[in-house]
């Protein structure tokens, strides 16, 4: 051109300034333009189903299968009476 400014930078001032005016943006061809930050899109939740684990079933007694020789024995005894089960068995370890 007849001032030596390159007619491709011209003309990407001339749409920079187009495209501004359509944004509102308001920046003349001599300023450089204004981007507008980008803003990562919202990640997407995406809850989870877990499996249920599986428990074996509690059982609400204490069994105890004792065995001398030819000898065997079961003792159920409830859980809920745990020092006495204490006190049977340090009486018959004895």
């Amino acid at each position: 051109m007849a001032n030596g400014i390159n007619a491709n930078l011209v003309r990407r001032w001339v749409k920079e300034a187009e495209v501004a005016a359509e944004d509102g943006l308001g920046i003349t061809a001599s300023q450089p333009k204004k981007t507008k930050p980008a803003t990562p899109a919202p990640a997407k939740f995406l809850p989870l189903q877990w499996p249920v684990p599986v428990s074996a079933p509690v059982s609400a007694d204490i069994r105890i299968e004792l065995h001398r020789g030819a000898t065997a024995i079961t003792v159920t005894w409830p859980a809920s009476a745990t020092g006495e089960f204490a006190a049977w068995m340090r009486e018959l370890l004895r």
